[in-house]
C-alpha cells in the first residue's frame, strides 16, 4: 500500500538536495504573530490556505492570482494566511509566499513538508511569520535535525511553530514542546483519508490546556466549523473549501461568522 506521506518526504528531500530552497533574504516587513492573532480574534479564527493542489484531490484551482486571494482572504476576515509552497505534488511555490506577505498585513505561514534547518532559513529570509512541523516526519526520522532544535531554531529566527499530529499519540508528545500552536490534522498523510471526527477523538481524551488547537483539513460547511469548535478547536485551517469557491471573500466571511 502507498504511504503518501514518505513520498512527499523523499520528494522534499531531493527539492531541498537540488536547491529549490537556496534564496536570497528579502528586505520585509516586522514580524506578525500568528498566535497573537488567533488569541485576540473576536469572531471564528479563519487561517485561510492558499493551494492550487494536493495529492488526493489534484488540480483544485487555474490561474489563481496568489495576491488578489490574499488581499480578499484580508477583506473576509481571515486572522492568518497559510501558503503551501512545495512544488510537486501541491504545485505551491517559495514566490507565492513572498507575494502574499507583500500584499497584505496578516501573518502567514508557511506550508510545507519542512525537514530541513534549510528550509527554517529560507521560511525567515522570506518573511514567514510561521512554519509547519508535522510530528510524524520527525517519529519516522525524516528530519536532519531533533523536533526541539528545529522548533529551538525557527524560534530564533523569530518564526512560530504550528506542530501538526494526525494521533493521539503525536498529540501528546506535542504538548510537551515549545510549539506556539498544535495542529491537529484530520487528513491521515499517510493514506489522504479525511475525516473531522479525528480532531474530536483526540481532544476528548486530552487537555490541551493553554495550547491553542488548530484543527486542519476536511472543513467545508459553517456546521464543520461549529462542530470542531464544539470540540475544543480554537482555530480552523481551511484550503480546498476556499480554493474551490467562487467568491474566496465571501467564503472566508462565511467561515468568519460560523
Amino acid at each position: 500500500m502507498v504511504d503518501y506521506l514518505d513520498i512527499l518526504a523523499q520528494d522534499v528531500k531531493r527539492a531541498v538536495a537540488d536547491g529549490y530552497y537556496n534564496t536570497r533574504r528579502l528586505s520585509v516587513s516586522s514580524f506578525r504573530s500568528l498566535r497573537e492573532a488567533i488569541e485576540g480574534c473576536r469572531k471564528t479564527p479563519i487561517v485561510s490556505e492558499i493551494k492550487l493542489a494536493s495529492p488526493s484531490s489534484h488540480s483544485i484551482r487555474e490561474g489563481l492570482q496568489v495576491g488578489e486571494a490574499a488581499s480578499a482572504m484580508e477583506r473576509g476576515g481571515a486572522v492568518g494566511i497559510s501558503v503551501i509552497t512545495e512544488p510537486k505534488h501541491f504545485k505551491g511555490s517559495l514566490k507565492f509566499l513572498i507575494e502574499a506577505r507583500r500584499r497584505t498585513r496578516l501573518p502567514v505561514l508557511m506550508k510545507d513538508i519542512i525537514m530541513s534547518p534549510a528550509q527554517i532559513e529560507t521560511a525567515s529570509s522570506i518573511g514567514a511569520d510561521a512554519i509547519l512541523l508535522i510530528q510524524a516526519l520527525f517519529d519516522r526520522g525524516y528530519s536532519e535535525s531533533g523536533l526541539l532544535d528545529m522548533i529551538d531554531l525557527a524560534h530564533s529566527r523569530k518564526v512560530e511553530v504550528l506542530l501538526e499530529t494526525h494521533t493521539n499519540e503525536e498529540f501528546q508528545t506535542a504538548l510537551r514542546t515549545d510549539a506556539d500552536m498544535i495542529g491537529i490534522n484530520n487528513r491521515d498523510l499517510s493514506t489522504l483519508t479525511v475525516d473531522i471526527h479525528v480532531t474530536e477523538r483526540i481532544l476528548k481524551l486530552n487537555d490541551p490546556g493553554k495550547h491553542i488547537v488548530v484543527s486542519e483539513s476536511g472543513i467545508e460547511k459553517q456546521r464543520d466549523v461549529q462542530f470542531l469548535k464544539r470540540c475544543g478547536a480554537k482555530a480552523f485551517l481551511i484550503g480546498s473549501a476556499l480554493m474551490s469557491a467562487s467568491n474566496i471573500e465571501e467564503k472566508v466571511r462565511e467561515f468568519v461568522e460560523a
